[in-house]
């Protein structure tokens, strides 16, 4: 599976062509053309790396940065900055991105340097998956919900885990037994339906929500938005 990337770009030919560009690489690509927007979605959805321009309309670059910072995020952040010293890319960095680019900038060398701020960041620790309210911590292998601590065993963490990093998308118990029991091929595959339930009591049911959906005939997903 490809890398998911969101474009937060306002000129909207450059947006497109970026979307046209990186989906024939094999990523997943939404766009966003002004930074509230971009915020909102950077915080509903799990993405890889957040391509952000600086100069947006709404809330610049730098804001957005900085509140994805303040709310845990630690999604790969590369900002585009104008050649023309306005915009200065210590500043970028300063306000927790990962890397920049100065526009106008090679396709290929934007490529490059998105698939190299993947490996570090699916490297780096601590890892924080924030889906809605749901924060699921790798490192520290806690769960809260609605700033909530949802005490789980080890295994139970490990599924969610699991199914938080592929957000949005349908896991297979095949899937799901192969990356948390370590002799998969000796176990059910409906011992995964006993600890998906214990999940849902522990982290849906007593919130009211329904994030760890049966997607019938193929597994489990979690939804992007935690909800």
């Amino acid at each position: 599976m490809g890398m998911r990337v969101l474009v937060v770009e306002d000129e909207r030919r450059l947006a497109l062509a970026l979307r046209h560009g990186l989906t024939a690489e094999g990523f997943t690509v939404d766009v966003a053309h002004d930074g509230l927007s971009g915020l909102a979605r950077a915080m509903e959805h799990a993405y890889d790396v957040v391509v952000l321009d600086v100069m947006l309309p709404g809330l610049n670059g730098y804001r957005v940065c900085s509140r994805l910072r303040a709310c845990g995020s630690d999604v790969g952040i590369l900002m585009l900055t104008a050649k023309d010293g306005e915009w200065d890319e210590a500043e970028a960095l300063d306000t927790g991105a990962d890397d920049y680019l100065s526009k106008p900038f090679s396709f290929v060398v934007l490529v490059a340097r998105l698939k190299a701020l993947a490996r570090r960041i699916g490297s780096r620790a601590p890892r924080r998956t924030v889906l809605g309210d749901l924060v699921i911590d790798s490192a520290a292998r806690t769960c809260t919900r609605a700033g909530t601590t949802v005490p789980l065993t080890p295994r139970e963490f490990a599924i969610l885990d699991h199914l938080a990093r592929r957000a949005g998308e349908a896991v297979s118990k095949r899937e799901i037994l192969d990356a948390v029991w370590d002799n998969a091929l000796d176990s059910d595959p409906n011992t995964v339906e006993v600890h998906v339930s214990a999940l849902r009591r522990k982290i849906d049911a007593p919130f009211g929500r329904a994030a760890v959906q049966t997607v019938r005939g193929a597994g489990y997903r979690l939804a992007a938005d935690g909800g």
